[in-house]
């Protein structure tokens, strides 16, 4: 072999490994910044996760009635529970809101993406007001968890799951109500794919996304203005060698349409973060018992406050059918 032909060998070697490093150093920060407890409370992590204008009035109005419901949480009688995880190592932690008289329904609440039982306060309060018991899981890589990494429902479904069978134990007449927001409802949406006991009588799902992989590719278009490759195919490669699992594949299409619990699907016509368009893809492809509802003017996971009539209406008028 020339020596010429030797050395442009070599030099394309060179580049080629400097390519591939340069491929998995970008997965690997996307992969620090999105999807790992210290890096969703980064402020690159906070933009990309950033649902909405804050300095609109509407919206600031929005936020306010969401601040009400963090102020009723910390005001609620309400213990911590720890369980032992039958899917990784350690314990899985949860907030449990007693209702004022006892009774055989409890709702789960699923908090979304970089948030916490805490901002689920809303919801729970409402519950509360209803008679039932509320539990609050911190999903994986949020508030309590001893996990260091997110897992955007998909590894969380199994911790649901954990938590639905520790209810049952606990009461083997128990009713039960999944009820999760943003990334909470993707994990509810997962969660129904899978075997479940009979107890578990209806879901409740809030501007879910259809797969992991098309919410990050909605954030990078829309968010961030940039394209999915070399970012997301990069992050993917990183997250299957260290999550074990495909953005793809956590997908609430495919989950759906296995599920046997009845759904009511509920999307905001102003949600950006995702789409609006996303409401009618996870409701068609259920192949459960289902219903939709669309509240006009309403942003990213601000549904229940922007219009809590129809919200409400909707959502007791659909679970009591099934309690």
């Amino acid at each position: 072999m020339k020596k010429k032909t030797k050395n442009a060998l070599k030099a394309a070697g060179v580049a080629g490994a400097a390519a591939a490093a340069t491929y998995l150093l970008i997965g690997n920060v996307f992969y620090f910044l999105t999807l790992t407890k210290k890096g969703i409370n980064s402020a690159v992590s906070q933009k990309f996760s950033s649902a909405s204008d804050e300095n609109d009035e509407y919206v600031k109005k929005l936020n306010s009635i969401y601040d009400d419901g963090r102020k009723w949480f910390d005001s609620a009688d309400r213990e911590k529970v720890v369980i032992p995880s039958s899917n990784h190592k350690g314990n899985i932690h949860a907030d449990y809101i007693f209702s004022a008289s006892p009774t055989d329904i409890c709702v789960v609440l699923v908090h979304g993406y970089t948030s916490d039982p805490r901002s689920m306060g809303v919801y729970a309060q409402k519950y509360h007001e209803m008679g039932y018991d509320v539990l609050l899981p911190s999903l994986n890589g949020h508030a309590d968890s001893e996990e260091k990494d997110v897992t955007m429902g998909w590894k969380d479904r199994l911790d649901v799951i954990d938590w639905i069978n520790y209810l049952v134990e606990s009461n083997k007449d128990i009713k039960i109500i999944i009820h999760g927001v943003s990334m909470g409802a993707a994990t509810v949406m997962m969660t129904t794919g899978e075997e479940l006991p009979e107890n578990v009588k209806a879901a409740v799902a809030d501007c879910g996304y259809t797969s992991v992989w098309d919410i990050f590719s909605n954030q990078l278009h829309n968010g961030l203005k940039l394209h999915n490759f070399p970012i997301l195919y990069s992050a993917n490669t990183v997250n299957k060698a260290l999550a074990g699992y495909d953005f793809k594949e956590a997908s609430s299409v495919e989950q759906l349409k296995k599920s046997k619990t009845p759904t009511i699907f509920i999307h905001g016509e102003k949600d950006t973060f995702v789409p609006y368009e996303m409401l009618d893809k996870v409701y068609e492809a259920a192949a459960c018992e289902k219903e939709k509802v669309s509240i006009p003017n309403a942003p990213h996971a601000r549904n229940s406050c922007a219009d809590p009539e129809l919200y409400w209406s909707s959502v007791t008028k659909f679970i009591g059918k099934y309690l």
